[in-house]
């Protein structure tokens, strides 16, 4: 018996050796779906034709490394997107390369919408053998096999694939996140942005709507039937927070304290001030990942003089509720929860406002309405002042800079 636990102690400690060498290319069955797509790699290339009203997009659940504001680097589990990668290579593209957000991902109001996801087993942790969904958070799905809920819909096991399908609702800003043991794995950063872009985009130029024309290129955040919704410019806009101790925990195979959880680390996109404000695309590429950049969203605002800005707000916190506020440009809020603020008949119900309040879950659609705002920076920042550091580092956290030029 000694021996035996001894040989197993030797093999857990040597996988991710083993792993690392092999890539898990043996052992990976990554099987994509896409209507269309013949190599499997989500897109339609080389001849590939794609049908009317279809997206698709493949992913890979992984863990990885994401450095802090204050130089801290942290381990994390999420999703890496794969789209346009060859099956036999997802498994090591996917090494060390989860990002926080995980990769953002956008639907067509009214479209068909594939999602693969490849479940790729942790590098840091190779004794995990937790399987991982996708939960389109405030979703209805028509199937529940599809919900990402592992109670009442299928699990990915790591080592192979599973495709969600989705007929796309209506439009507005929701978010995504993996439901398995979703308390530890929502913390770890198994979570990323989602919205749903307007059927309006599509219209023919000329189209009248209410005493509104929709000109060619307009942009709407709901399909609001009179253009009252519509922007120039938008940005995901996901709070998410962290516990140190507790991941720390999770990479030192120790008791995770759920019931102790406290959140020192208030990111927008999973950066906090002033990493929020540089406009890199590589920001987390370090050692530990391998280089694989493991925070890509800026979170620099910026507008001209006279646009329209429309911010997908989300929270996937999940220890409080966190106050945003933007004192010196007002947003109007034209969407709660997926849901465009309209009366039964037809009366606009939007309201502005210098802040707005987000628990876990929720998300609101907000415009930024630049018109009669000065040239400048500008700031919105969460009201909830302790939030505003860096774990022990004071003047950071949850707060990035709006440019108008």
């Amino acid at each position: 018996m000694r021996f035996k636990n001894c040989f197993l102690i030797s093999l857990v400690l040597a996988l991710p050796v083993l792993f690392s060498l092999t890539g898990y290319s043996a052992m990976a069955d990554v099987v994509v779906q896409c209507p269309g797509d013949t190599n499997g790699d989500a897109q339609w290339t080389g001849g590939e034709v794609q049908p009317p009203n279809v997206q698709c997009k493949s992913i890979a659940g992984s863990d990885g490394f994401s450095t802090m504001a204050d130089g801290r680097v942290l381990w994390i589990m999420s999703f890496v997107d794969v789209t346009g990668v060859p099956p036999d290579q997802v498994m090591n593209v996917g090494t060390l390369a989860g990002k926080l957000p995980a990769p953002l991902i956008t639907a067509k109001e009214g479209y068909d919408y594939y999602l693969s996801l490849t479940i790729r087993p942790m590098v840091m942790r190779p004794d995990l053998f937790d399987p991982h969904t996708v939960h389109w958070h405030g979703f209805p799905n028509a199937a529940s096999v599809f919900d990402g809920e592992p109670m009442a819909s299928l699990t990915g096991n790591q080592g192979s694939s599973f495709t969600y399908f989705y007929r796309v609702p209506g439009s507005g800003t929701y978010i995504y996140h993996c439901h398995v043991e979703a308390s530890e794995h929502m913390q770890m950063g198994m979570l990323g942005n989602l919205y749903v872009t307007s059927a309006q985009d599509e219209l023919a130029p000329g189209t009248i709507l209410g005493t509104y024309t929709h000109l060619a290129g307009n942009r709407y955040a709901y399909s609001d039937g009179d253009g009252s919704t519509r922007y120039d410019k938008d940005y995901p806009f996901q709070i998410i927070s962290f516990d140190p101790i507790f991941h720390d925990a999770n990479l030192n195979i120790q008791p995770l304290g759920f019931a102790a959880m406290r959140d020192t680390y208030p990111l927008i996109n999973g950066r906090g001030y002033p990493d929020t404000i540089n406009p890199s695309t590589t920001l987390g590429a370090s050692p530990e990942n391998n280089n694989n950049p493991s925070q890509p969203v800026p979170t620099l605002i910026t507008a001209t003089q006279g646009q329209k800005v429309l911010l997908r707000l989300s929270s996937v916190a999940t220890v409080r509720f966190y106050t945003l506020t933007s004192p010196s440009i007002p947003m109007k809020v034209v969407g709660k929860d997926t849901k465009l603020l309209k009366s039964s008949t037809g009366v606009n119900l939007y309201y502005d406002t210098h802040s707005i309040t987000l628990g876990g879950g929720q998300t609101a659609d907000v415009i930024l309405d630049t018109q009669n705002v000065p040239s400048g920076t500008y700031f919105i920042y969460t009201s909830n002042l302790e939030e505003l550091n860096n774990n022990q580092e004071d003047f950071g956290g949850m707060m990035t800079e709006i440019v108008i030029q």
